[in-house]
């Protein structure tokens, strides 16, 4: 049962904290003085966590060190017309040039109310995680931020590849990703949310169209983006939100129960799936129908873009998209998988297998093949100076469910499946109706 969402008039936090009371004063005038330094080392305790209270309220940072600029943002930028990189119901994203040094940046426009509340401190939480995350390259970086009165504008960096939802429904085998190019951006990936994670920072919108490339050709790397709806974790506070976009949450968000960094977990096994075959794996016809087959785990690894791969693939999609959050693979884990391994850790996993060379001669000694007693030839010597290797080659078609091309006997086939089969088409749709004041659909 998927859980009711807050109505107007109920605070937006759905933060469960939990702090021990403050002492009460004791009514003895004649307690002895133990029990006074009781007292005020439980009181100084609570002022402690009042404290940190005010720093990190219901998952928020509320501290920030950049600068807040309150000069019109115009004076020092130039927007260039018809380049609106995104929008949302709350924010648009426009391309925009610094006038004193001519560089390009992406201006993130944002309200500062929202259906009637102040959502001020949403945005300096934004601020705060892009001014955490500064020392990473895998998260887009903060230039300056401008107020104005009913808006706030963060300048971040441009990344000119854009959104890599472009290339995962791409329909040109020469656009679409290879297997490669999955497994490199993939380890980017994993790298900026290994950094978030160390950080006690869970993004919760994880999703083709936040993940952006520094350029699309060649293939660049990658930059993480869209804070909107990230929060911070701590083992002392029990966070449960409704929050994400329907196609790529978490179980445990649609039951109410805890977020952790499992939950960006799942996002990822979600995203991996899409990046490798073009298709949403628990997307249905609606929403309720994509809800049940995320809390019922109805993803098939039997879909024809999937057989073309390496079976490694497929091992490190079920490491995430486990129901249970504690029987998932952090990103450290992941990062550690076979599938991720380049051809050099490969090498070296080899290499260490390989015995002692002393061991070598000892086992060549003791027996001695008669194939390799007799003298070598020129040509055999030449072969063994110039060894051949071997290579596999992984062919992989990147289609989308609805678009893929058959011959007219095989759609007459096909026709009755085809009827009852579920949609694998991605959908544009808002984030839940509970979200729709930090919507999930502008790419920065």
């Amino acid at each position: 049962m998927i859980p009711e969402c807050p109505r107007a008039g109920e605070p937006k936090s759905r933060c469960r904290v939990v702090f021990s009371s403050a002492a009460e004063p004791s009514r003895n005038q004649n307690n002895d003085q133990s029990q006074n330094q009781s007292q005020s080392q439980s009181q100084s305790q609570n002022q402690n966590q009042n404290q940190s209270q005010r720093r990190i309220v219901n998952g928020l940072l509320s501290g920030i060190q950049t600068t807040i600029r309150k000069e019109t943002f115009t004076d020092h930028f130039t927007i260039i017309p018809g380049k609106e990189l995104g929008r949302g119901k709350f924010a648009v994203v426009r391309k925009c040039v610094e006038k004193c040094t001519g560089h390009e940046y992406a201006a993130k426009f944002m309200r500062k109310r929202r259906k009637g509340q102040d959502c001020r401190m949403d945005i300096i939480h934004e601020i705060a995680v892009l001014e955490l995350a500064s020392v990473n390259p895998r998260v887009v970086n903060l230039h300056q931020v401008y107020e104005m009165a009913s808006e706030m504008v963060l300048v971040l960096e441009f990344a000119a590849g854009g959104e890599i939802f472009n290339q995962c429904v791409s329909e040109r085998e020469e656009e679409a990703f290879s297997e490669e190019d999955v497994k490199r951006l993939m380890r980017q990936i994993l790298e900026g949310v290994t950094f978030l994670h160390q950080n006690n920072i869970v993004h919760l919108d994880l999703k083709p169209q936040n993940i952006l490339l520094t350029s699309s050709s060649p293939l660049g790397d990658i930059q993480i983006v869209d804070f909107g709806l990230s929060r911070l974790v701590c083992s002392h506070q029990e966070l449960r939100e409704i929050m994400g976009t329907p196609e790529y949450v978490a179980p445990e968000i649609l039951n109410y129960e805890p977020i952790s960094t499992a939950t960006d977990m799942w996002s990822v096994g979600v995203l991996v799936y899409v990046m490798l075959t073009g298709i949403s794996p628990f997307l249905g016809d609606d929403k309720q129908e994509t809800f049940l087959n995320i809390s019922q785990l109805n993803v098939s690894y039997m879909e024809e873009e999937l057989q073309h791969l390496d079976q490694a693939a497929v091992s490190f999609m079920q490491t995430l998209l486990c129901k249970n959050p504690q029987d998932r693979a952090t990103a450290e884990q992941c990062l550690q998988h076979p599938w991720l391994q380049t051809s050099k850790s490969l090498k070296s996993q080899m290499t260490e297998d390989i015995p002692p060379v002393e061991e070598q001669q000892v086992c060549r000694s003791t027996s001695v093949p008669e194939s390799l007693s007799r003298p070598t030839t020129a040509e055999e010597e030449e072969e063994e100076e110039h060894p051949v290797t071997e290579e596999l080659i992984v062919v992989t078609a990147y289609t989308l469910g609805q678009c893929r091309q058959s011959s007219t006997s095989e759609e007459a086939a096909l026709a009755a499946e085809q009827k009852a089969a579920v949609s694998k088409r991605f959908k544009f749709d808002e984030p839940f109706s509970v979200l729709q004041e930090v919507p999930g659909e502008f790419i920065y």
